[in-house]
C-alpha cells in the first residue's frame, strides 16, 4: 500500500478560484477538464506551497489575501523527520504547509503554523512532492538521482551505507591529519627560535632563586672589608680592649652580687646583669666567627659578576624579573619542543590510519562500481522497452558509469544520456530531452525503482503531450502500476490515462454571480464514463464512445 502523502489541497482567492477543497486518494489521482478550465491554475497554486515565488497578480479579490494549504501525511519518512529536527520544527504525523499572499504583496509561509522562509519551504516540499511539468529542470538530469536509480536496482543500500560510514571515517581522519600538519607547520615556523631559546636557558642551567642569592652574595663580597673592620672593632671592644666591655660588666656584676643579700631587688638586677654579660660574651663569639668567614675574594666576585651578567641578559630578553620566571619560560619551551615531537609522531600514526581507511574505502567503492556497471545495460534495455510503449519508439537511453574522484557515494560519475531520434548522438538528458519526453522518461524510470526508492508524491502535468491511442494507454498502465506503490497525481487530456484512475477529478468553470470561477469535483463511476466518452468524441458522446469509455473504466 502506498503512503498517502498529499491528503488535501485547499485554495482560496487564487486566480479565478474562489475556494476549492480537494481530498486526494492514496493511489492514482487523475485531473481532467476542458482547456482553459483551470487545471494549470491548480498547479500554479500547488507550486506556491512548494516554494515558488508569489505574485499579487494571482489575487482574485484584491482586498483579500490568497491562501493555499496542503495537508500531508508523513508515513514515517525519515528524511522529513530529519528536516524537522534540523530546522527546530516539531515533528508530527501530519504536516500542514500554508502559503499566504497579502494584498500588499507580502508573502508568508508556514509549516504547522510555524513561520518558515522560502528556502526551508523548498527543502521540505522537495521531500513531500515530486512535481513534473513541461519545461522544468527535472531531477532526472541530476547525477545524484541517476546514481540513486542504479543503486536501487542493484539493491546495494546496505553496501552504500557501509561505504558512507567508511568514507566519513576517512574524511574525519584526513581532517585530523590536516590539523596536525597545520600545527606542525606552525611549530616549524617557531621551532628554530624556540630551540635556540631553550638551549640558551638550558646552557645557563639556572637553579631556583640563584640570581637573587648571587646578588646578595656579591653585595656581601663588595662590602667585606668594611664588614670585617666593623666586626673586628666590636670584638676588640667586647673582649680585647684596655677595658673590655665583657670584663667590665663581669666586674660590675661581682660588685653587685656582694650586696645582693641585703636588698630584695638587687638579686634580680644581678640576674639581669648576668644575662647581659652572657649575651655579650656570646655576641663576641659570633662576631669573631663571622669575621673569620667574611673575606674579600676577587676571583669569586668575578665569577658572580659573569654569572649575573648572563642571568640579567636572559631576564631582559624574556622581559621578566626573577629566576623563577626564567625557569617557567624554560619549562614552557621544553613543553613546546615536546609537543613538536608528539605532533610528528601523531602525523606518522595519522598517515598510516588514513591510508588504512582509504584502502577500505576504495575496496568498497569498487564493489559499488561493479554493481552499478552491472545494472547499466539492464536498465537501458528496460527503459528503452518502456519508451516504445509510451510513444517514443525512436528514443534511446544510454547509462554511462565513468570513474570519478572519491565522494560520499563512491567513485563513479553516473550520467544518463539520451538520443530522441536514433541519431546515435547521445547527449546528457538535461540538454536534449523536451519537457514531455522528460516526463515520460521519468515515468518509465520511476516505475522501475518505485519499490526500491522512497519516492514522494508524484505529480505529472501534461505527461501526455504528443501521444494518443496505444501510447497513451501504456502511459496509463504504467501510472496505474506506479500508483500501487506511490501516490500519483496526473493532469491529462487523454481518455486512456483517465480510464486508469482510482480517483477522477473534473475541473470546470461555473458562473457565480457575474464572475466565472473554477471549480473541481470528484466524479462517480457514471460521471467518469460520461467524462471519458466526451474526451473521446466530444460534448455529446456517441453510444460507441460511451461503450468504449465504460470498457476503459471497468475493464
Amino acid at each position: 500500500m502506498p503512503t498517502r502523502m498529499l491528503q488535501r489541497l485547499q485554495i482560496q482567492n487564487y486566480a479565478i478560484i474562489d475556494a476549492l477543497n480537494i481530498d486526494f486518494s492514496q493511489r492514482l489521482n487523475v485531473i481532467t477538464g476542458e482547456t482553459g478550465a483551470g487545471k494549470s491554475i491548480l498547479m500554479g497554486a500547488l507550486s506556491l506551497i512548494l516554494g515558488d515565488r508569489a505574485d499579487t497578480a494571482v489575487l482574485l479579490q484584491r482586498d483579500k489575501k490568497s491562501v493555499v494549504e496542503g495537508v500531508f501525511a508523513l508515513g514515517g519518512k525519515k528524511e522529513v523527520a530529519a528536516f524537522f529536527t534540523a530546522n527546530d520544527l516539531d515533528v508530527e504525523d501530519e504536516v500542514v504547509i500554508r502559503r499566504e499572499i497579502a494584498p500588499s504583496g507580502k508573502s508568508r509561509a508556514f509549516v504547522n503554523d510555524t513561520s518558515v522562509n522560502l528556502e526551508q519551504l523548498r527543502g521540505l516540499s522537495s521531500l513531500l512532492v515530486d512535481l513534473h511539468r513541461q519545461f522544468d529542470t527535472l531531477e532526472l538530469g541530476e547525477s545524484d538521482f541517476q546514481r540513486e536509480v542504479l543503486d536501487a536496482l542493484a539493491g546495494q543500500g546496505t553496501v552504500l551505507e557501509e561505504y558512507r560510514g567508511l568514507y566519513r571515517n576517512w574524511q574525519a581522519a584526513a581532517r585530523e591529519l590536516a590539523t596536525l600538519r597545520e600545527q606542525q607547520a606552525q611549530f616549524n615556523k617557531e621551532l628554530d627560535y624556540n630551540k635556540f631559546l631553550f638551549d640558551e636557558l638550558n646552557e645557563a642551567s639556572l637553579r631556583e632563586n640563584e640570581l637573587e642569592e648571587l646578588d646578595q652574595e656579591l653585595k656581601l663580597l663588595n662590602n667585606s672589608e668594611g664588614i670585617k673592620t666593623a666586626l673586628s672593632k666590636i670584638y676588640y671592644d667586647l673582649q680585647e680592649g684596655e677595658q673590655p666591655l665583657v670584663q667590665q660588666l663581669r666586674s660590675l656584676l661581682h660588685s653587685l652580687q656582694t650586696y645582693a643579700g641585703y636588698h630584695a631587688e638587687l638579686s634580680a638586677l644581678a640576674e639581669r646583669m648576668s644575662s647581659v654579660q652572657i649575651e655579650l660574651q656570646d655576641i663576641a663569639g659570633e662576631v669573631d666567627r663571622i669575621n673569620e668567614e667574611v673575606s674579600y675574594d676577587p676571583r669569586r666576585i668575578e665569577e658572580i659578576n659573569e654569572r649575573l651578567s648572563t642571568g640579567y641578559k636572559l631576564l631582559k630578553k624574556h622581559g621578566v624579573q626573577t629566576t623563577g620566571a626564567l625557569l617557567d619560560i624554560y619549562g614552557q619551551l621544553e613543553h613546546k619542543l615536546q609537543d613538536t615531537l608528539q605532533v610528528e609522531a601523531g602525523i606518522a600514526a595519522g598517515e598510516k590510519e588514513v591510508a588504512r581507511i582509504l584502502k577500505e574505502v576504495q575496496q568498497k567503492a569498487a564493489v559499488l562500481s561493479k554493481s552499478r556497471q552491472a545494472q547499466a545495460t539492464p536498465l537501458e534495455e528496460k527503459v528503452n522497452k518502456l519508451l516504445k510503449q509510451v510513444g517514443m519508439p525512436n528514443a534511446r537511453l544510454k547509462v554511462q558509469v565513468a570513474p570519478a574522484e572519491l565522494n560520499a557515494f563512491g567513485a563513479d560519475a553516473v550520467e544518463f544520456l539520451f538520443d530522441a531520434n536514433k541519431s546515435e548522438r547521445y547527449e546528457p538528458i538535461r540538454k536534449v530531452a523536451s519537457g514531455g519526453e522528460l516526463s515520460r522518461l521519468m515515468l518509465c524510470i520511476k516505475s522501475l525503482v518505485a519499490e526500491s526508492i522512497d519516492l514522494p508524491t508524484l505529480i505529472f502535468d501534461e505527461i501526455d503531450t504528443g501521444i494518443s491511442g496505444e501510447a497513451a494507454r501504456q502511459v496509463g498502465v504504467i501510472l496505474k502500476g506506479l500508483a500501487k506503490k506511490r501516490q500519483v497525481i496526473c493532469i491529462t487530456h487523454q481518455p486512456q490515462i483517465a480510464g486508469k484512475a482510482d480517483a477522477h477529478y473534473f475541473v470546470y468553470k461555473a458562473v457565480k454571480g457575474e464572475a466565472i470561477k473554477t471549480n473541481i469535483r470528484l466524479l462517480n463511476q457514471d460521471e467518469r464514463i460520461t467524462a471519458i466518452a466526451q474526451m473521446l468524441s466530444g460534448e455529446k458522446p456517441t453510444a460507441a464512445a460511451l461503450e468504449n469509455a465504460r470498457e476503459m473504466v471497468l475493464g
